[in-house]
């Protein structure tokens, strides 16, 4: 995908959630919103209601390493930023309301805590992000750009900081810094103004440096009720300090072999201190520790262990709960805004959420979220997975899509691959149609050679144009790698020489053959050979799987020589015809005669055919994908999800290409290409492959009265060969029109305008979906945030208590029942995208989406108690009339999302003839690009 086209993401999760082994965690000071960063690098961000309702929003990537740590990046409740990083030294800022990447870097340490602080500078408010983690300072860096301002620096004891805390100050400009380092010494940094608008790397060192023999700081936080106390949690005990000069007042160890791991002030008499395996306890603090009693400070000096705080209350006894492959994550939030909630909440390593206030508690995984939804949600091939008997799906385990050939291909659990039209399974599980009702639908093959889970695949013309088009290969955890020809459908080769699962399979450089990790061999699939030991002049050759013999010396050099000239590369030397003429004919080939000819001819119709304008009439392939299907997962122990990225300018370009491409009769005479450059063209083309056409079969028919009938028969063999891959394909289909099919049923506003909706069913051939579609968003360095499928109910959510109220609802939030209402950014790109390609469409022939393809049903019957729906004759959009009808049934689409952008984008003074020149001038770049390739 290009870097400056508008890709949107549409993603199938499938019936499994993602694993979500959470490792961080963050509550938006709304108390609306909760943030979770996992240890596979994504966050899943969750919203929540004042009830305590928890709803899974959306699934953030960007991080290639666990997260270590979330703070929120704003003050503002109107724009809600978040910062991340990862134990990589990455670092993100995320807009939470729609998952947008801001901004990006990354630096050479790893940061284990962020903390945001706010200052002003006259008038203007500017925001920090004060960062520790494995280095010996604090690193201060703008909240905006995430670039390094200066650094707090130790001069005495430098190492690294365990835990840190700012302590405002109402009275004075001065706020300070309090941080204890690893090995238990606590420091002290003044902020005042001037250090804050500083700009440059020069080092703030600390005001004071005191040992506080706190060795093994989990947390540190300041009781912003009082302003006077300091909690610092170590593994085997928590203490509080006076926050005036740090004086130890009181001091609790651990009991039962707990470790502490983290705790807060819940008030100015009361603390809450969580362990490592989730338990929490609030504790009552002496009256030694209130600095509203007259005994503050009376145990100073004191041997303070003997008083032990009351416990009050505990929480979350995990001793009965499941095991955990790693320690949960606890904290507390309490909100500074309305609702004033003090919230305990606790994110564990399946992904599930619990949340306390005071004695009500709610607990939600992502599972648990997918498993409600009604209908599940769609997996890729889930119509021909699911097996009698079974409500679940085979899982896909490995995917790889050709473009080329619009086709996905899955590996499954039970060891099985499938070849599918990568458009038709997306519309089958997304859109609602007469699809629905056919069983085995959409066309299909399976391959079956693997005997358990298929855990790789690989396309290599796809790498590499040396690799045969007709070649598949694929790895699984039975030991072995199978060549399969796509097109046939036959297994051509397997390969048991390993002695462990295959993990991966890749390409090497030029001059090798396919190669896979696990175990150190090499295969070419070429010549179904297995290199298995290449040593000094010893090389073994196996053939069909069995040693068929070994040679040495100067035999050995010969075979691999003999092998480099029969790669697919050395057939481009054919290009120079002083030299290969001669080779063709010793050869007897009649694939290099041919391949000769052709050029012969090719370069003869081009001068024939006027000069520099004879190519200008066939159009290159423009380079960019409309649609690729990516195959994800967030751990390796997950089933395939996948995202089908849709490329707008790509299916303008291409549809743009293929209306160019369209015969036209009145282009055949000679008469006709002297009336228009532009006609010349394309009649100049159509007329030179007729030409073409004809001269090359008989040139093929001299050729081969001139070779032997061994070459006859090598002729013959392709020939059956080509039958039988024709008659094992997949039914052919336009993978431009369904891929634009598909794009434009998910985006429209379904619901709004019922009319409008009825012209695109009947007219338009467009399908309503009959699930939620969940949307992504691409932003900067390639980040992405996907609307997870639960993302609806909070939508609706919101409806309903918009109803409640009795208030009147926008038109924003009706569309939110459609396609719209996820966020501004997302809801502009799906505008521009549907107002762009209805305006391509309305000046195309005949474009209307109803298609044969998707009317030819397979022969085979329906479902049982399905009932047999009448078949629909296709409609001949030949007349005048029916294309007048269908080009305003697309004028009339654009103009319904013209009118609908400034209520969705609550902007009032923003008129549509704005929009309509966004979605022009998006089209006139999309013909620059097509002209550039049509004339260059």
């Amino acid at each position: 995908m290009s870097g400056n086209s508008l890709v949107l993401p549409i993603v199938l999760w499938g019936r499994n959630a993602p694993t979500h082994c959470i490792s961080s965690l963050l509550v938006m000071d709304d108390l609306a919103t909760i943030i979770t960063g996992c240890h596979d690098g994504q966050i899943c961000i969750w919203d929540m209601t004042p009830e305590l309702e928890i709803n899974p929003r959306a699934l953030l990537f960007g991080h290639t390493a666990s997260v270590t740590c979330l703070s929120k990046a704003s003050a503002g409740s109107d724009k809600q930023y978040l910062v991340s990083a990862s134990e990589s030294g990455e670092m993100c800022l995320w807009d939470v309301n729609d998952g947008r990447c801001i901004e990006f870097t990354k630096l050479a340490c790893a940061h284990t805590g962020i903390q945001f602080y706010q200052f002003n500078i006259g008038t203007q408010r500017e925001g920090r992000l004060l960062c520790h983690g494995h280095y010996p300072e604090i690193l201060v860096v703008d909240a905006t750009s995430l670039e390094v301002l200066y650094s707090l620096v130790s001069k005495i004891s430098p190492d690294w900081i365990s835990s840190m805390s700012i302590i405002r100050s109402h009275r004075t400009q001065e706020d300070t810094v309090v941080a204890v380092s690893v090995t238990g010494i606590l420091k002290v940094w003044i902020i005042t103004a001037d250090v804050s608008r500083m700009q440059d790397l020069d080092p703030v060192f600390e005001e004071e440096s005191k040992p506080i023999y706190c060795q093994g700081c989990q947390s540190i936080s300041f009781c912003t009720f009082t302003q006077l106390s300091l909690l610092v949690v170590c593994s085997k005990y928590w203490r509080v300090f006076d926050a005036g000069d740090f004086s130890l007042l009181c001091s609790v160890p651990s009991e039962n072999n707990q470790s502490w791991v983290g705790g807060e002030f819940i008030a100015a008499d009361k603390v809450i201190i969580w362990t490592e395996d989730g338990c929490s306890y609030i504790y009552k603090l002496p009256a030694s520790c209130l600095p509203a009693s007259e005994h503050f400070r009376s145990n100073v000096g004191k041997k303070t262990e003997g008083s032990i705080p009351p416990l009050v209350y505990s929480i979350a006894d995990r001793a009965d709960k499941q095991l955990l492959i790693c320690p949960p994550v606890t904290r507390f939030f309490f909100g500074r805004r309305e609702p004033f909630h003090k919230l305990l909440i606790q994110g564990d390593s399946a992904g599930r959420l619990t949340v306390w206030k005071l004695q009500v508690s709610v607990s939600i995984s992502l599972q648990e979220a997918f498993d409600k939804l009604m209908p599940s949600p769609a997996g890729i091939i889930d119509q021909l997975s699911v097996l009698p008997g079974s409500n679940e799906p085979i899982k896909v385990t490995a995917s790889v899509y050709i473009p080329s050939q619009g086709r996905l291909v899955c590996g499954r659990e039970d060891g099985s691959i499938v070849l599918v039209p990568a458009t038709q399974t997306a519309i089958v599980q997304l859109l609602q149609g007469e699809h629905m009702l056919r069983r085995g639908w959409p066309p299909h093959r399976t391959l079956r050679g693997h005997r358990h889970k298929v855990t790789c695949l690989l396309y290599p013309h796809q790498v590499s144009p040396r690799y045969d088009q007709r070649s598949l290969v694929s790895g699984g955890v039975d030991f072995s790698v199978i060549i399969w020809d796509i097109f046939t459908g036959e297994m051509k080769h397997i390969f048991c020489i390993h002695g462990g699962e295959i993990t991966q399979l890749i390409v090497p450089p030029e001059n090798c053959s396919v190669s896979f990790l696990n175990t150190p061999h090499t295969l070419s699939h070429e010549l179904h050979q297995c290199l298995m030991s290449v040593m000094v002049c010893c090389l073994y050759v196996c053939v069909s799987g069995a040693l068929d013999r070994c040679v040495m010396g100067i035999t050995a050099v010969e075979i691999l020589n003999a092998c480099d000239e029969v790669v697919p590369a050395a057939m481009d030397s054919l290009n120079h015809p002083a030299v290969n003429l001669k080779q063709a004919m010793t050869r007897r080939s009649l694939a290099a005669l041919k391949n000769m000819a052709q050029h012969k001819l090719q370069t003869l119709a081009t001068n024939l055919l006027a000069a520099d304008n004879a190519d200008k009439g066939n159009l290159p392939k423009y380079s960019h994908n409309s649609l690729v299907v990516q195959a994800m997962k967030t751990n390796v122990t997950d089933p395939d999800m996948h995202v089908l990225f849709f490329d707008v300018e790509a299916v303008i370009i291409q549809l743009l290409t293929e209306e160019a491409q369209r015969p036209n009769p009145t282009l055949v005479s000679p008469e006709t290409l002297q009336k228009a450059p532009g006609g010349a063209d394309k009649g100049g083309s159509f007329l030179a492959n007729k030409i073409f056409k004809q001269v090359k079969e008989t040139i093929k028919e001299n050729i081969k009265e001139h070779l032997l009938d061994e070459d006859e028969d090598e002729e013959e063999e392709q020939r059956r060969r080509e039958e039988k891959s024709k008659s094992l394909s997949l039914l052919e289909y336009n993978l431009t029109m369904d891929t634009a099919k598909l794009f434009m049923s998910c985006l429209h506003a379904w619901g709004l305008n019922g009319e409008l909706d009825e012209v695109c069913l009947t007219r338009l051939g467009m399908l309503r979906p009959h699930t939620p579609v969940s949307f992504g968003l691409i932003s900067r360095g390639g980040h992405m945030s996907l609307m997870l499928p639960t993302f609806k109910d909070s939508l609706l959510r919101q409806l309903a208590e918009g109803c409640a109220e009795g208030r009147k609802l926008s038109v924003s939030e009706i569309v939110g029942k459609g396609t719209y209402g996820v966020s501004r950014a997302v809801t502009t790109q799906h505008l521009l995208s549907v107002i762009s390609l209805a305006n391509t469409l309305m000046g195309m022939t005949n474009a209307t989406f109803i298609g044969e393809h998707m009317k030819k049903a397979p022969a085979r019957p329906p479902r049982p108690g399905t009932p047999e729906t009448p078949r629909k004759t296709t409609p001949q959009a030949s007349s005048p009339a029916l294309q007048a009808q269908i080009k305003q049934g697309w004028s009339q689409l654009a103009a319904m999302h013209c009118v609908m952008l400034p209520d969705l984008l609550g902007l009032d003074k923003f008129r549509p003839p704005l929009l309509e020149m966004l979605a022009r001038r998006w089209q006139d770049r999309c013909l620059e690009v097509f002209n550039l390739l049509i004339f260059k």
